[in-house]
């Protein structure tokens, strides 16, 4: 049963808008065709300007891929308190501050309304927290209201969609979907953006390419983009980002193939053996996101003190300092230095700000990932329970938890700590070289196209054979 927590979100939950579960059994073409719904939806609303707000919003870019938002958009906050919202509650859960069980279908529907409560909360406050840090300026009351409740709606909507993507209608999740959307959005106008910047170049690295060979240029002006009055290295999309996302896609698709097998048996059908799988990036990519989101909300904390509280306090400059022309260009303080440099020109001119960065992202990695271990209920004594009470066993051991345990621990942690390491360094250095979509989009994307091979392969095969389909649920 649910925890006095989640029980107080009973009563909520009659009034939070809902998606019903279909009551028929849905086909694998209709449910693509919801699943593209749903993206139409989140794309359309990332095209359409908040009211009276010209470009707005902090580039905040690896947060903006993590959380799918668009700048200056109805999809400014993006899915951000969404994923907010459950990974608190995940968390409270985990670590047992609240006690519920998810296989339990009421303490579940609780658990449901406690996210959407959460979301729809933490929507407001980040909408508030923008309109008052003066992210769009200097607005009046009534358009403040108007852009509050443009940003509550498509929050709103936006969880909807993910909701009716989840409960049978779509295929996969709402929020898997519109990150992958991002990141190749991302990507593709990085490579054929074809609008002209201001010194009449083009944005999109193929475009640049082409202009460099018919105007006779060296072909390093594709790889490296300088600008053309300073001659100073710009961050605009090049060919050494469109190779770097190439190698970045391969190496982590390789990753995710990396694994130790452990073999097994049933206790009970001695002719029953298989391989229990422990993937070299045990915990996915839940650390490089953590991390991102965490270095974001220093770099929000910063901007909001320091448009608040001027820079002649000790303090504030030691969260941030800013400069520049527009007077939001980082130039010291800790969201300096857990900011990516996004460009070789930035490690360049700052290779300390660069190694440091490298080693603080790796050990947050570091850190999410064990901390995850045992949160998220993947702990070699966790694993070694649910396999016992499965029925299975290690051939050679005796049936026991401890057993298990002891053998899983020789794996598990070690490869908890690579894979964390491993992640973190991946969207770290891939960033110097401007790799298309972030290097944490990079990490996401894969995760995110695997996972959608193997519903689609699924869902295929329960259509074709309905048999299977009652066997894979």
């Amino acid at each position: 049963m649910a925890g006095r927590f989640l029980s107080l979100f009973g009563p909520l939950s009659r009034f939070l808008p809902e998606i019903s579960s279909p009551t028929r059994k849905v086909s694998f073409n209709e449910k693509l065709f919801w699943t593209a719904m749903a993206l139409i939806i989140y794309l359309v609303m990332s095209e359409i300007s908040l009211f009276n707000v010209g470009g707005g919003g902090w580039e905040l870019e690896n947060l903006r891929i993590i959380f799918a938002s668009s700048r200056g958009t109805l999809m400014e906050l993006g899915i951000g308190p969404i994923v907010t919202g459950g990974i608190i509650l995940q968390l409270l859960i985990g670590s047992n501050i609240i006690n519920a069980d998810l296989g339990n279908p009421e303490d579940r529907a609780l658990f449901t309304a406690a996210t959407k409560v959460f979301s729809i909360v933490l929507t407001c406050v980040q909408a508030s927290a923008y309109l008052i840090g003066g992210v769009y300026g200097s607005l009046n009351l009534v358009t403040s209201i108007i852009v509050f409740a443009q940003l509550l709606v498509a929050g709103v909507v936006l969880m909807l969609l993910d909701e009716m993507v989840q409960k049978g209608w779509g295929i996969g999740s709402g929020i898997s979907l519109f990150i992958l959307a991002g990141v190749a959005q991302t990507i593709m106008w990085s490579s054929f953006g074809p609008y002209t910047m201001g010194d009449g170049k083009s944005y999109g690295a193929f475009i640049a390419l082409g202009q460099a060979i018919l105007g006779g240029q060296p072909l390093v002006n594709a790889f490296f983009r300088y600008d053309s009055s300073t001659g100073a290295l710009t961050n605009l999309p090049a060919m050494l980002g469109l190779i770097t996302t190439v190698v970045v896609f391969v190496i982590v698709i390789y990753m995710e193939g990396v694994r130790v097998e452990l073999p097994i048996s049933h206790a009970n059908y001695r002719g029953f053996r298989g391989k229990y799988p422990i993937k070299l990036l045990y915990v996915s990519n839940l650390p490089v996101i953590f991390a991102s989101a965490l270095f974001a909300n220093v770099y929000v904390i910063a901007q909001l003190i320091s448009s608040h509280f001027g820079t002649n306090n000790f303090w504030v400059n030691l969260f941030g300092t800013f400069g520049g022309t527009d007077g939001a260009t980082l130039t010291g303080g800790l969201a300096y230095y857990v900011t990516a440099p996004g460009s070789i020109a930035q490690v360049s001119a700052d290779p300390v700000r660069a190694l440091v960065f490298v080693g603080i992202m790796v050990t947050f990695c570091i850190i999410f990932s064990l901390t995850w271990l045992e949160v998220g209920g993947l702990g070699p004594g966790t694993v070694a329970k649910q396999l016992v009470d499965s029925g299975m066993q290690v051939p050679g051991f005796r049936r026991s938890s401890k057993s298990i345990e002891m053998i899983l621990k020789r794996y598990i942690p070690v490869v908890t700590i690579l894979g964390g390491a491993i992640v973190g360094l991946i969207a770290a250095v891939s960033g110097f070289f401007g790799v298309f979509g972030t290097g944490t989009g990079i990490l996401l994307a894969v995760g995110i196209l695997y996972q959608y091979y193997q519903l689609l392969v699924q869902e295929q095969v329960a259509e074709m054979y309905p048999a299977f389909g009652r066997v894979l649920g």
